[in-house]
């Protein structure tokens, strides 16, 4: 009898409580810790539209963090959601790209560590 392995969790849920417009709602994301959810909170802030925005870790043995977004005019707290994931990623390649830059031009201090 072969062995099956349980598919992951879906990387993001819309929890129960959301408006019908999704206006205000909050989202699990699977597989995430303070690092996301802060920096998620902080790009979804910048956006004018959204009214409230704030994270949680339910708990350290659980491996999600809920997210939840309250927009302004009945705006789509999702929409605001992917927006801010987009910027988030354009941002981390932004850095990522500055740093092998300026890794290949090899104009940092080289450190050996002595016993």
């Amino acid at each position: 009898m072969a062995d099956t392995v349980a598919a992951p969790p879906p990387k993001v849920t819309i929890l129960k409580g959301a408006e019908p417009d999704l206006s205000a709602a909050t989202y699990k994301i699977y597989d995430e810790s303070h690092t996301m959810g802060n920096a998620l909170r902080w790009m979804l802030m910048k956006n004018p539209k959204v009214e409230f925005c704030g994270y949680s870790v339910p708990h350290p043995s659980e491996n999600h963090i809920h997210i939840r977004i309250q927009m302004y005019d009945n705006l789509s707290s999702l929409e605001a959601l992917l927006a801010a994931l987009t910027s988030l990623d354009n941002v981390c390649e932004t850095i990522d790209a500055a740093y092998k830059s300026s890794l290949s031009e090899g104009k940092f201090e080289k450190w050996d560590e002595k016993s």
